[in-house]
């Protein structure tokens, strides 16, 4: 799982949320879009050696009382490893060597936070 926190207080950005009418707070379809978003950069951005990894990510979308959250995940697990995960941040080898990680999540990542950021952006200041 990939999970982004953050510090801070986001009551004013909530009680705005709350004020925007229902028709206007179609968030739902905003974020099936970002996780779809998600998903096709991940899969572009995942190495590749049989393609198996790139194909298996997916997204979720987790909802409770105070947030709302895309998980992505990435399903290509072998002998209990996940695979992308191991990508990522590099694992042991038998002989005791080491296979440094690529980080290509977080660039992969990056551009759809950035953008989502944006549109959030543009909602606030429209109002």
């Amino acid at each position: 799982m990939i999970e982004l926190k953050h510090k801070g207080d986001f009551s004013k950005t909530e009680k705005f949320l709350k004020s925007v009418p229902m028709a206007k707070r179609n968030y739902m379809s905003v974020l099936n879009h970002y996780g779809q978003v998600g998903v096709q950069a991940l899969s572009a951005a995942t190495p590749v050696r049989t393609g198996k990894t790139a194909s298996s990510w997916s997204y979720q979308i987790e909802e409770s009382t105070n947030q709302v959250r895309i998980i992505w995940t990435n399903t290509n697990v072998q002998r209990g490893i996940n695979i992308a995960i191991i990508l990522q941040y590099g694992h042991a080898t038998k002989n005791g060597g080491f296979v440094e990680g690529i980080d290509y999540i977080n660039p992969a990542l990056k551009s759809v936070f950035t953008d989502m950021a944006n549109k959030a952006w543009e909602v606030v200041v429209s109002k």
